[in-house]
């Protein structure tokens, strides 16, 4: 393992520090549908989500990221509960990050359309701030329904509203589109960009739009939705009722996809493993070799889990040779196109 001194550094986050690594939290908030689809990663063990948060707090992780519609609300309160039993002083050095826009139903546990509206962002918050259990949102994202920058200019408004009330610290997008980006830079109070970043791939432009307006860089699917830690084979995928089984975003674990996923993986197994890293922790060093904005957001379910991500830190990036190795294996990617 590398030595202390070879660390990955904190990160900033607008006035704030925090560690270089975060933790999603779509994967605690248990079954739920959208637009008709499974959108969960299956049933969850509330007990088991909160030890993982308290594990990855106790490994060092101070940021959590997750979205009011993860599990219908089910991840914000597993979340706020989970922060709410820790001393002061460490929930206070913990960023919240969530998300708002899209629409759902708590008690069907389902969810459809997107809404931007000032007196949707409004309840939203305010929904999200309970669930939390805080006073105070630290990164408020927008998490779909804008694709202009007129929109966005609209939803920033109503953002900077709820800065000024004291509900919402800073706020970011996750809407990685360069236009929509620009009208969140015309705050001081956006500091954050939420896009998909892993060894298969990332978009280039964002890195360079997100330097521009000095945004922090939240890497999404840093694991590839859990293909690159290694656990998953064409024998063994996640369940049908998985979100990553039936999902427009990912093709990682579809039937005719799959394979070469994994033989892309293949291709770059044993570079992942450089210095003694498991596979995770070979991929999450790839991302931080990329850019020193970016803050991985590897998911977990598991304490396990939370502290085998904290330990990546400990190693660092991958040397840059390493990773021009995996860039030139992985070139022919359809993430990199």
């Amino acid at each position: 393992m590398s030595t202390n001194a070879e660390r990955v550094a904190d990160r900033a986050v607008g006035d704030r520090t925090t560690s270089p690594l975060g933790i999603g939290c779509w994967a605690i908030g248990g079954p739920f549908r959208f637009d008709g689809r499974p959108a969960g990663w299956g049933e969850v063990d509330d007990a088991e989500s909160i030890r993982m948060i308290h594990a990855a707090v106790d490994g060092g992780i101070r940021l959590f990221d997750t979205a009011d519609v993860y599990g219908t609300g089910h991840s914000e309160r597993v979340l706020g509960k989970a922060l709410g039993q820790l001393p002061a002083g460490a929930r206070d050095d913990v960023i919240v990050a969530t998300k708002f826009a899209l629409q759902f139903d708590e008690t069907t546990r389902t969810g459809a359309g997107e809404d931007v509206s000032p007196p949707a962002i409004r309840s939203a918050c305010e929904a999200s701030l309970r669930r939390l259990g805080t006073d105070a949102i630290d990164v408020y994202q927008l998490h779909g329904g804008v694709s202009t920058g007129a929109v966005a200019d609209e939803v920033v408004a109503t953002l900077t509203e709820l800065v000024a009330e004291g509900k919402v610290k800073a706020f970011g997008t996750s809407a990685d589109v360069p236009e929509v980006m620009a009208s969140f830079a015309q705050s001081p109070h956006a500091v954050t960009v939420q896009t998909q970043i892993n060894v298969f791939g990332h978009q280039p432009e964002v890195l360079t739009a997100a330097h521009q307006h000095n945004f922090a860089v939240l890497a999404r699917s840093p694991l590839a939705m859990g293909l690159l830690t290694g656990k998953y084979t064409l024998a063994n995928r996640p369940a049908l009722d998985d979100v990553r089984r039936d999902t427009p975003w990912w093709t990682y674990f579809d039937d005719d996809a799959m394979g070469e996923w994994l033989q892309r993986l293949d291709a770059v197994r044993d570079l992942l493993g450089t210095g003694g890293r498991t596979l995770t922790q070979g991929a999450l060093g790839y991302v931080w070799a990329l850019d020193p904005a970016i803050i991985p957001l590897p998911g977990a379910r598991t304490a396990a889990q939370a502290v085998e991500h904290a330990e990546a830190v400990a190693f660092g990036p991958l040397p840059t040779a390493i990773r021009e190795q995996i860039d030139e294996l992985l070139a022919d990617s359809p993430d990199r196109h």
